[in-house]
């Protein structure tokens, strides 16, 4: 059976292409709670059919039991038809004081933890143990992951280590994944950066990435993959509700009735919130791909759904008009309409 086809587009200046919609591996790896092996194994499957090919891992998504997981179920598939990225800064070694159970967000058992390494040598020896862990035979993309507060050595030395691997032809394409977007302008402008992992920064409900990254893309060519679009769950659903999730925590009141009130104007365009929140990053051009976590097969259906929907011209002039987004959200690029055809 031939899997849908779902656009793609090229990490400017690579060979690398990414389907528009991708599989966030993070809750695989039993993020705030166990996804069951099968129910892991069965949502990458899912997703597989339904054309997706682009599949974001990390060493720190559940102590890489994400990677163990994803790289088991893709392996044996023909490599040159998917596209995998991990991540470097975090290195796994032992963990001489267990308590357990993970402290960091995932419900693993804790023998190993996070080691922080920028390093040339933390860079290699961290893709050696992906590609061990993934069982893959390469890494397609490797992202620097949240260097907040490792500027000087992930610049200096990580990029320059990821770069050399770059040129001979190991990786694909790199970059750097953060949760902030002003550090990741710096990347597009001081380094050789390809694509950058913008989290949380240009959604329904926070365009602080047109201060800085998307303008610096835009301006160099570069590319941009967009994740947390849902801002950890407040635009994830039809109507917003008190004690939802915004950022890792309780929502403020004020943003719960800012997302209800994009919800009722989306409603009035006759599609939701979260099939907005979703093709929203897409309407800027820099922006290449969506990545959201799917846990399970019901998840994977419910946002190659939403992706798939049409949304409605003149949607995101109304938002404008009503000061629920940006003023200076540039107009619809062509790529958001591209949402029927997934």
């Amino acid at each position: 059976m031939t899997p849908p086809t779902i656009r793609r587009r090229r990490i400017a200046d690579t060979s690398v292409e990414l389907t528009g919609l991708g599989f966030g591996a993070s809750v695989i790896g039993n993020l705030y709670r166990v996804t069951p092996a099968e129910d892991a194994a069965t949502a990458i499957e899912t997703a597989w059919q339904e054309g997706i090919r682009y599949f974001d891992t990390a060493p720190h998504y559940g102590l890489g039991l994400s990677e163990r997981r994803l790289g088991a179920t893709l392996r044996g598939r023909p490599r040159d038809a998917y596209v995998v990225s991990s991540k470097v800064g975090r290195l796994l070694v032992p963990n001489e004081q267990p308590r357990g159970v993970d402290t960091e967000g995932f419900v693993v058992r804790d023998d190993l933890r996070r080691q922080w390494d920028f390093s040339r040598d933390g860079v290699l020896r961290s893709i050696e143990a992906s590609l061990e862990r993934t069982g893959l035979d390469r890494l397609d993309i490797v992202y620097l992951h949240d260097p907040d507060d490792h500027w000087r050595q992930a610049a200096e030395e990580a990029m320059p280590a990821l770069a050399e691997l770059r040129d001979q032809g190991v990786i694909g394409a790199i970059g750097a994944g953060m949760n902030q977007s002003a550090m990741l302008a710096r990347f597009l402008r001081q380094t050789t950066a390809d694509v950058v992992m913008l989290a949380g920064r240009y959604t329904l409900l926070d365009q602080s990435a047109l201060d800085d990254v998307l303008p610096a893309a835009r301006e160099l060519g570069k590319s941009v993959v967009a994740v947390g679009v849902f801002n950890s769950g407040l635009l994830s659903r039809d109507r917003p509700a008190e004690g939802m999730r915004y950022d890792y925590q309780d929502a403020p009141p004020a943003l719960v009735a800012r997302a209800r009130a994009i919800a009722e104007v989306c409603a009035a365009h006759g599609t939701t919130l979260p099939a907005a929140a979703i093709a929203f990053p897409r309407t800027h051009p820099s922006i290449i791909n969506v990545t959201v976590g799917m846990r399970n097969t019901e998840q994977v259906a419910r946002n190659v759904e939403i992706h798939r929907e049409h949304i409605p011209e003149g949607l995101w002039d109304e938002l404008r008009v009503q000061g629920l987004i940006r003023s200076d959200v540039p107009a619809e690029s062509g790529q958001g309409r591209s949402s029927r055809c997934l």
